[in-house]
Parts: structure tokens; C-alpha cells; sequence
């Protein structure tokens, strides 16, 4: 559809694009693939706005930027301010009223430490692939929602759970994540088996390059 309109629009500007059928064909194919999610609506909303505005056929990133400035991108930032969110709120995410899920996930996805410590040129591109998969997936319908910290065990003990989860925003983890790890301060103190899951516990976070030294009991939090 949104060729037959743009050959009807640009004319010959739109044939001097493509020199051979098997252009057109790749080409079709990466633009369905690249609005996929789309409705027919936002497309035909689009296609006007290009005839209205563009003197010679939108690249692909044209279209898509026409999309959201008509439609909202389903309320999703683009990339660039999601980016910088992500970043700017790295430290303490659980703080931070996400402008939208999306963003949340790809800075956890992509690693709150990283995103804090890392230099742009190295992050951003893991960044931006971890959110342009979860835009796609917005695009599809799915709904995406912030994870709930899950509720601590009974038997746990209280001051305990809520140093977990003040270590867990401290160290810019997720609070699944440093539940797990601290684990082992649920155990009996001295037993063996505490001290082999703190030492699992410790082997993740130097296996991911994550300066933090776990505690011996709940306590201080020591960066090393």
C-alpha cells in the first residue's frame, strides 16, 4: 500500500530511487519489516503527511520519525532521550518515575552499572539495540509493565529484607537480582553453607565486572 501511494505521489522521483525490480523488492521488504506494528491508520496518516510536506520519498528513518510526531510512538521517547533517561537516572532507578517501561528495561537490560560507569561510545549501541527490541515489541501490542519487587519469605528476618533491598538500590541492581546474591545472609551465621552461597554470590557480581564486595551480615555497603 504505502508504495502504490508513494508511486502515485512522487511519480518519477519515485522510480529514479530504484534501478531494477529486485531493488523494489528488498526494499519493500525492509520497510515492512521496519513498520511492523504499525496500523493502517497511523500509515495512511503518515503517507499524507509526506505528500503534504516532502518534496521526494522519505527514507525509512523519515517515515518512522513522521510516525511518531503524528502518533506518539505508542508514548515510547526516542532512542536518544531514552537513552539519556537511562542514564541520568542509573544510580537509583527504582526512584524514578519511568517515562515509559520500555526505557526501564533497556537500562536494566543493558546494566545500570554500565550505564553509569561506561563511556558512551561503548554502551549506547547495547543500549539501543536492548530498546529498539522492546519498542518492536510495544509496536506488536504487548504491553510491558515494571517488575514488582518481589515479596520477601515470612521466615526472613525483617532488617534483613530491607537491607537487601537498600543494596539493591544502592549498587544500581535489580532487586531480584541482589535478593538472590544476598541470599546467604538468610542462612545460619558460620554455616558452610552460607559462606559456599557467598562465594557464589561474589563469583557473579566479579564475573560481570561489578566492583562491590558482599558483607559477611547485614551491614555497610562496601565498594571495593
Amino acid at each position: 500500500m504505502i508504495f502504490a501511494r508513494f508511486m502515485a505521489i512522487y511519480g518519477h522521483k519515485f522510480k529514479s530511487c530504484f534501478e531494477t525490480e529486485d531493488e523494489i523488492r528488498i526494499a519493500k521488504r525492509e520497510w515492512a519489516l521496519s513498520l511492523r506494528g504499525y496500523g493502517e491508520g497511523e500509515l495512511v496518516a503518515a503517507v499524507n503527511r509526506c505528500k503534504e510536506t516532502l518534496a521526494w520519498m522519505p527514507t525509512i528513518s523519515e517515515f518512522l520519525a513522521i510516525l511518531r510526531d503524528i502518533g506518539g510512538d505508542f508514548g515510547l521517547p526516542v532512542t536518544r532521550d531514552a537513552y539519556i533517561e537511562a542514564c541520568m537516572h542509573a544510580a537509583h532507578p527504582r526512584r524514578h518515575r519511568w517515562s515509559h517501561p520500555a526505557v526501564y528495561l533497556a537500562g536494566r537490560n543493558t546494566g545500570w552499572f554500565e550505564l553509569r560507569s561506561e563511556d558512551e561510545a561503548e554502551v549506547l549501541p547495547r543500549f539501543r539495540y536492548q530498546y529498539e527490541v522492546l519498542c518492536r515489541r510495544v509496536r506488536e501490542g504487548e504491553e510491558l509493565e515494571l517488575p514488582v519487587v518481589p515479596a520477601i519469605e515470612n521466615k526472613q528476618d525483617s532488617t534483613v529484607a530491607r537491607y537487601m533491598l537498600a543494596f539493591a538500590e544502592e549498587q544500581g541492581l535489580e532487586p531480584e537480582f541482589a535478593c538472590s546474591l544476598l541470599y546467604y545472609l538468610t542462612l545460619p551465621k558460620g554455616s558452610a553453607t552460607r559462606e559456599r552461597m557467598k562465594q557464589q554470590a561474589q563469583a557473579q557480581l566479579d564475573a560481570k565486572g561489578l566492583q562491590i564486595e558482599l558483607p559477611d551480615q547485614a551491614g555497610a555497603i562496601v565498594n571495593r
